[in-house]
């Protein structure tokens, strides 16, 4: 079962690199982050460095770590610093033979598994980020809008379960603990392009999605602006509009009590791009939402003793939580302890938000 999931998860992302024309791989659509072809040799090698016990070569260390720089310069690396496409892809073939050859250990083959499955959405919307000429085109369906009760909804006050306390997970959602929760009111639906367009005409910052406040860019084509989609913006931008209309943005414990019993939308692979917030009746879906929580450990944290940075590294006061999911965010990672994180200026991810009121 786990090596048929790790399959899976290989194929969802060798598709992403057949996506792009050959002279993009050496492009780095977003300045913060390494060049794509890091990423041609991450995957093979975080897989062999984990269930190996370490890098054993060259390739093993030099693709090892991803970037996350806070308050620090950009990545000056150039393309002629890499090695070819030939080289890496020659060392992914004998990395995924080692690795199939490896017993399975549940907990570790998860880890591959679910790592893998992130780097999916990341890779993503890095890919969203380059030229549409860069990219070979893939069709989609059209989701027409839905008709559908707009406002607020009441949240009552209660208590809700954060994290989990059995089962896979990755470190930083244990240990399950009860928070209680006031009562709030909570957008029924993310706040979308259009709602944000005002905002943005009134200095409010344009997202990195549109082009203009005219012409969005999706994964494949430039489009009229689809004003019924979900605004994907940063963290700033998002508390910047909820302070401009009054409101705010949930907690995570609001977040999660306002979706414990919602249904799953646009996830899973299931399109390149958002649909309109009313055919998407689910909080779970169709964008990560973005909370007012510092991404913190939980009561009786540990970190995995084979990754310890993999949170710790990141509780520094310097990242928010991001709840749901996207539309190319993997079915395993939708469960509700499942905790996504990323720095308060960084625009690039499939992000969007809800307001509340308290």
């Amino acid at each position: 079962m786990l090596a048929e999931r790790l399959g899976e998860a290989r194929r969802q992302t060798d598709s992403l690199f057949e996506i792009l024309k050959p002279d993009a791989l050496y492009d780095r659509p977003v300045a913060e982050r390494h060049r794509l072809i890091f990423y041609l040799g991450h995957l093979e090698a975080f897989d062999g460095n984990l269930l190996r016990g370490g890098p054993e070569s060259e390739f093993d260390r030099l693709f090892a770590f991803g970037i996350d720089p806070v308050g620090e310069g950009l990545p000056t690396d150039q393309p002629r610093d890499w090695p070819s496409v030939e080289e890496i892809q020659s060392y992914n073939r004998k990395i995924r033979a080692a690795v199939d050859a490896t017993p399975v250990d549940e907990l570790l083959w998860n880890v591959a598994i679910e790592h893998r499955l992130m780097h999916a959405e990341t890779l993503a919307y890095l890919l969203h980020q380059l030229p549409v000429d860069k990219k070979r085109f893939q069709p989609q369906t059209e989701i027409p809008s839905g008709k559908a009760e707009t406002g607020m909804v009441n949240i009552p006050a209660g208590t809700v379960i954060l994290g989990r306390s059995e089962g896979f997970g990755w470190d930083n959602e244990f240990d399950a603990h009860p928070v209680d929760v006031a009562a709030f009111e909570i957008d029924r639906y993310k706040v979308t392009n259009g709602d944000y367009l005002k905002f943005a005409q009134e200095g409010g910052g344009r997202p990195v999605f549109w082009k203009n406040e005219a012409i969005y860019r999706t994964m494949f084509e430039e489009i009229p602006m689809p004003l019924d989609w979900p605004v994907y913006v940063s963290h700033s931008q998002a508390s910047a509009y909820a302070r401009w209309i009054g409101k705010s943005l949930p907690t995570e414990a609001e977040w999660q009590r306002a979706a414990q019993s919602s249904s799953i939308g646009n996830t899973g692979f299931m399109r390149w791009d958002p649909v309109p917030v009313t055919a998407d009746r689910g909080m779970v879906g169709n964008g990560w939402e973005w909370t007012s929580t510092l991404f913190k450990p939980f009561p009786g944290f540990k970190a995995f003793s084979f990754y310890p940075g993999y949170s710790a590294n990141f509780f520094d006061d310097q990242h928010y939580v991001m709840k749901g999911g996207s539309a190319r965010t993997a079915e395993c990672l939708l469960r509700p302890s499942f905790r996504n994180w990323f720095q308060p200026n960084y625009p690039y991810a499939y992000c969007g938000f809800r307001c509340v009121t308290r």
